[in-house]
């Protein structure tokens, strides 16, 4: 049985890398007794693949970590069971049984919504969202990608969604996954190199809010969140 499990990263948990989110996990699906199934050979390992990591200092209502199980309880018992052993920072939301033909969520990843605000102090100077509206408009923004072979210029317009202005910051959705990963933070940098404002990453507060996967053909986007893939166990 494959199994999608939603979680929330938030207060000091937002400091804690992802390989200890990944050590963390292992720990609170032992002492909540799932029944998960490990690899095979001389160092078996819990099956377990997070949908995207989350970098250091950001926060989350949309984190995922697919595990495979031997048996499960209900939905709403796991959950219990899990949030009994979470540390303060962390809690799960949804445990959810997938198709059987299902992907693995990190191979899926296609969007995320992001919130973006401004730490106290550090707020772009007055008329910063007009210059934002003037630049977000634009047909083609341009960045510098580093490449193996070097620095490349790239588009990154198309893989930006959509966009809208929220009480004291911004409302993204933009492209994420293996194949086009556009971090919030290298967007609104390259906005600040643009606009001639100084907004370092340590200037922005940065919250996900969900995970998407494109369920869309023949070039038409259909994005589904991750949780919405798979259906609570009775």
């Amino acid at each position: 049985m494959n199994i999608r499990i939603k979680f929330r990263k938030y207060g000091p948990m937002k400091f804690i890398s992802h390989l200890d989110v990944m050590r963390y996990f292992q720990k609170v699906i032992r002492r909540a007794d799932i029944d998960v199934c490990f690899s095979e050979g001389f160092s078996p390992h819990m099956i377990m693949s997070f949908a995207s990591p989350l970098g250091v200092g950001l926060t989350s209502d949309a984190e995922y970590v697919d595990i495979r199980v031997n048996t499960s309880p209900s939905s709403k018992e796991a959950v219990r069971r899990m949030n009994e052993t979470m540390a303060e920072g962390m809690e799960v939301v949804s445990f959810r049984l997938l198709p059987m033909n299902s992907k693995n969520a990190m191979s899926i990843v296609a969007a995320a919504d992001y919130e973006v605000r401004f730490r106290k102090g550090r707020e772009p100077e007055e008329g910063w969202l007009e210059r934002w509206k003037e630049f977000i408009l634009q047909p083609e923004i341009h960045i510098l990608k580093e490449t193996k072979k070097g620095h490349q210029e790239t588009d990154i317009r198309p893989w930006i969604y959509d966009w809208s202005v929220t009480d004291g910051g911004l409302f993204l959705k933009v492209s994420a996954g293996s194949v086009h990963n556009l971090k919030p933070e290298l967007l609104m940098q390259t906005f600040g190199a643009w606009a001639g404002m100084d907004l370092p990453a340590a200037a922005l507060l940065i919250h996900r809010k969900e995970i998407y996967a494109d369920q869309g053909t023949e070039g038409k986007r259909k994005l589904i969140s991750l949780e919405g893939l798979g259906e609570n166990i009775g």
